[in-house]
């Protein structure tokens, strides 16, 4: 009987073990499983955040007609701003084409005209107005401006995944100027510009 008892207990024993054994398993592989779903979905994230990456010649046409007028509006408006002036000033830009208060294209935007007056001055300046309209940026070596492309190329086709540094402004001045503005909220102060956004109509 004493035997018999010392096996049944062995046997039971060896049960529980393999119980346990067959438990810390199932643990371990839940654990592996919830540490590949979490890497999995880091990396997924990291790959949606990462910016497409493009040349300007491997644009269409269109796309490259837009890019040009998009460079062009950061180059004479913000040249010499950092770099996060620049892409605010071009955040404005394509805000304005997405707001449906201003033209619906790029080049329609920077182009504009609001009874009469050029709504990015230096489309009325005769230098600046001279130089696009003669496409010398790009028919002579400038650095500065083929930089300034190459951010305009990679805001044009990240726009929805980027951070807005200009916060949805629609609007900016140089900080040396006063345009007098009424019914705008200040958005943002990047370099020498303050951004703005309508709070009512009108400006």
């Amino acid at each position: 009987m004493g035997e018999k008892s010392a096996l049944f207990s062995g046997a039971l024993s060896f049960q529980h073990k393999g119980v346990r054994m067959k438990s810390s398993f199932l643990i371990c592989i839940a654990a592996i499983m919830v540490i590949l779903t979490i890497s999995f979905g880091m990396a997924a994230q990291i790959r949606y955040d990462m910016p497409f990456k493009t040349k300007f010649n491997s644009l269409s046409p269109q796309a490259k007609a837009e890019v040009e007028c998009l460079a062009e509006n950061i180059y004479f408006e913000s040249a010499h701003e950092p770099k996060q002036g620049q892409i605010a000033v071009a955040f404005v830009t394509l805000n304005r084409v997405n707001s449906g208060l201003f033209e619906t294209d790029i080049c329609g935007v920077v182009k504009q005209k609001i009874r009469n007056v050029c709504q990015f001055s230096w489309y009325c300046e005769d230098k600046p107005y001279r130089i696009s309209t003669e496409k010398s940026l790009t028919s002579t070596p400038n650095s500065l401006y083929n930089d300034i492309r190459d951010l305009a190329v990679s805001v044009y086709i990240n726009y929805e995944r980027m951070i807005d540094p200009s916060n949805g402004a629609l609007f900016y001045h140089a900080d040396y100027v006063n345009p007098g503005w009424k019914n705008m909220k200040m958005t943002a102060v990047i370099g020498r510009h303050i951004f703005y956004n309508r709070t009512g109509k009108g400006i």
